[in-house]
């Protein structure tokens, strides 16, 4: 046997119980909430194609073993707890009671698990793993590291750290509640805050460009400077706050005594689309004009592509680019005015 685990028997896979050539059918639902555009559809099936080819998710046994997808999702439900009901293990995993059942009772003939009846409901099945499930279990659970560790392995480590803040950002999109809170407070940086900046610049520029550390160092220095100088009437920063949290931030600096700078203008990938980014800069724009600055300025890079199109929106202007190797790139910088008098 593969793997030297356990198993009898043929392994299947869920099958549907409804022809598709059924007369009944008219169409799928309308979905609810505005269109979705075709393409976009079209890319999510895509990225599943690709993902499920990438680690054999279809594969007649999953990393090489006697079972299946959904034969393997059950033994790491089970190995979660002591216990574990058989209807919360059929809700969890969606799955036909029917042919959970057929893969409990080849379970326990392999004497993979054992079960009982519920001692506060006997109408309530509960099962366990037993000493041979757990280690099943633990071979499953090793298998599936080393597979995902040989994957990244393969990727620099700018490109693993983009690929995980990506799955992260994917699952904190579709993982989202359908409400939550939406008010945006717009709020002086208070104890913690510029570290906290600091941090989410190299971050995010790591996760997202794959910048190095010479990025952190150079935003540790602005940052540095603008706590150092203390000059509250020409210079200010803020943080923007949604839920109690910071999720953007933006800063007004004196370049000279006729121009301000924008800089370290950044939004967190959980708090985009909802116009934080446009805020931040027309907060720091409407600070330079009471500031009595003539101008202000900032510098930017061409793959900036979302921050590149607020800076428009509001009236910046390009008005100098020149390639330059930063943060471990090969980068286009360029120069951006506004005249406020």
């Amino acid at each position: 046997m593969r793997c030297g685990l356990p198993r009898t028997g043929t392994i299947i896979l869920p099958m549907s119980k409804t022809s598709l050539t059924a007369a009944s059918i008219s169409g799928p639902a309308e979905p609810p909430g505005p269109p979705v555009a075709a393409a976009d559809v079209a890319a999510v099936r895509e990225f599943n194609r690709f993902y499920t080819n990438v680690v054999g998710l279809l594969r007649e046994g999953l990393l090489d073993t006697p079972y299946s997808l959904t034969e393997a999702r059950i033994i790491f439900e089970l190995a979660r707890g002591e216990r574990t009901e058989a209807g919360s293990l059929r809700r969890w995993l969606d799955i036909d009671a029917g042919y959970l059942s057929r893969i409990l009772a080849r379970f326990t003939a392999d004497g993979l698990i054992h079960r009982s009846r519920s001692p506060q409901d006997a109408r309530r099945q509960v099962i366990g793993l037993t000493a041979t499930g757990r280690a099943v279990f633990a071979k499953l659970d090793a298998l599936s590291a080393a597979q995902i560790g040989t994957l990244l392995g393969r990727l620099p480590a700018g490109d693993r750290a983009r690929l995980t803040a990506a799955m992260a950002g994917i699952r904190q999109i579709l993982d989202a509640p359908p409400a939550g809170p939406t008010t945006v407070v717009l709020r002086p940086p208070a104890p913690g805050d510029l570290g906290w900046v600091v941090a989410r610049n190299a971050a995010l520029y790591a996760a997202e460009y794959g910048w190095d550390e010479t990025y952190e160092a150079l935003v540790a220095r602005i940052i540095a400077d603008y706590a150092a100088r203390g000059d509250r009437a020409r210079e200010a920063a803020w943080i923007a706050e949604l839920g109690s949290e910071p999720v953007g931030c933006v800063f007004c600096m004196r370049k000279d005594d006729r121009t301000a700078q924008l800089r370290l203008l950044l939004v967190e990938p959980s708090a985009r689309g909802m116009g934080i980014g446009e805020r931040l800069v027309a907060e720091c724009v409407a600070f330079a004009r009471r500031a009595g600055y003539r101008d202000i300025v900032l510098w930017t890079n061409d793959v900036l592509h979302a921050a590149r199109r607020i800076y428009e929106r509001t009236g910046f202007e390009l008005v100098g680019s020149e390639e330059h190797h930063s943060f471990g790139h090969d980068l286009v910088g360029q120069d951006w005015r506004l005249t406020l008098a």
